[in-house]
């Protein structure tokens, strides 16, 4: 599903491939849409595409990756590859992420910041479940 996603956004896009230049793209662009740098912690990144007409984003990777922002003890599952609409201080839309909740894994469908502050960053599930955090923990 989201390979199809991907190839009908792919026209017009700005494409990146290898993992160094793919995580500098990516980090530029959440920087542009002030969002934290440590967003999207991928390895191995294969592609990265960003068609700013769309607002769409795209991450292909290797593997399968789970990451533990360690400041809020989270556990967040990256499949190999992750969509999402981006806006200014907003992902939404999102497929290909989950976060590990007790013993169920959520997926994870948007992402904001508080419009109050810049200094807490919002989660939402699928479930309709949201959490908040200090934005310093997505920091690099």
């Amino acid at each position: 599903m989201a390979a199809q996603i991907i190839n009908t956004h792919r026209e017009g896009a700005d494409i990146t491939r290898g993992d160094a230049d793919c995580k500098m793209k990516s980090m530029q662009m959440l920087e542009e849409l002030d969002l934290p740098k440590g967003l999207f912690p991928l390895e191995n990144i294969e592609e990265f595409g960003y068609n700013r007409n769309a607002g769409f984003i795209w991450f292909i990777q290797k593997k399968k990756i789970e990451h533990t922002f360690k400041k809020i003890k989270q556990v967040v599952s990256y499949a190999t590859e992750v969509t999402a609409f981006v806006e200014k201080g907003k992902v939404k839309k999102i497929t290909g992420v989950k976060t590990k909740e007790l013993f169920l894994w959520l997926s994870v469908v948007e992402v904001y910041n508080e419009e109050a502050s810049n200094q807490k960053i919002t989660f939402k599930t699928g479930t309709g479940l949201s959490d908040s955090f200090d934005v310093s923990a997505f920091e690099i």
